[in-house]
């Protein structure tokens, strides 16, 4: 059974949510971290966290932190105290979009590291061209508990940076693509104890459907080829990730 760490079921167009869960449920996920992105969609993601084995992780991207303002601060907390919301996020830096002023990014960014810390709870931390960056507002901030790079993009010095600052590592599907030779180089050396999977649905669709729109059901193939890369059991690497997903949200 797996556990998708991310997804934004309400992006996924292929079906209903309803469906789209039921779908994931029929395809040995045991559960799923829907995420919100902005205001709008984290309240939706909260909505969504009724279904079972569905929870929410509420906050603002930083492709929308100029929507990030104290009553924008007061939602998210009041959303913070539901047992079914387990994450902050997702935020952090993208300077690949560079749309939003960098220094507008990390006050959003820093807001959302104390919101987790003051309300302990995980985060999920987004970087496009921004991980050396993004390390270094963690470091300086002090991260919280129990966070997580979520799509994990880096190299073999920015990995061991972010484990020694006690961060969870996060593959999506593109650690499946012919190409990822490096990415899966990567996978190989993140400890058992600090691995996580995710669709990022519906985004990055894993062999063998890439070219279609991605959905919770399918971090299966995620976790196939994460277990390939370490050489490594496909049922031993999905009892791993899910416990693992398990501890980091807080779920029992």
């Amino acid at each position: 059974m797996w556990f998708d760490s991310h997804c934004h079921i309400h992006l996924c167009e292929t079906a209903t949510s309803a469906q789209i869960i039921e779908a994931a449920t029929a395809t040995s996920v045991e559960a799923m971290v829907t995420v919100g992105t902005d205001l709008a969609s984290s309240g939706t993601s909260v909505e969504l966290a009724r279904h079972p084995n569905v929870f929410a992780a509420v906050g603002v991207h930083p492709n929308s932190a100029d929507g990030w303002h104290d009553d924008a601060a007061r939602a998210v907390e009041r959303w913070l105290v539901d047992d079914n919301v387990v994450a902050v996020g997702e935020s952090g830096l993208d300077f690949f979009r560079d749309h939003v002023a960098p220094d507008t990014q990390r006050i959003a960014f820093v807001d959302h590291i104390q919101l987790a810390k003051s309300h302990d709870k995980a985060l999920i931390t987004h970087t496009r061209d921004s991980l050396d960056e993004a390390l270094d507002v963690l470091e300086q901030q002090g991260p919280p508990a129990r966070f997580v790079f979520h799509c994990w993009s880096g190299d073999r010095a920015q990995l061991e940076r972010a484990l020694d600052q006690g961060a969870y590592i996060s593959f999506a599907g593109n650690v499946s693509f012919n190409s990822a030779h490096d990415l899966r180089e990567t996978a190989a050396r993140v400890p058992d104890d600090r691995l996580l999977v995710e669709t990022d649905s519906p985004y990055l669709t894993p062999v063998p459907h890439r070219g279609k729109p991605n959905e919770p059901a399918r971090v299966g193939h995620v976790g196939e080829a994460v277990a390939h890369a370490r050489g490594a059991d496909v049922v031993a690497t999905a009892r791993h990730t899910t416990a693992n997903a398990r501890r980091f949200f807080g779920i029992e």
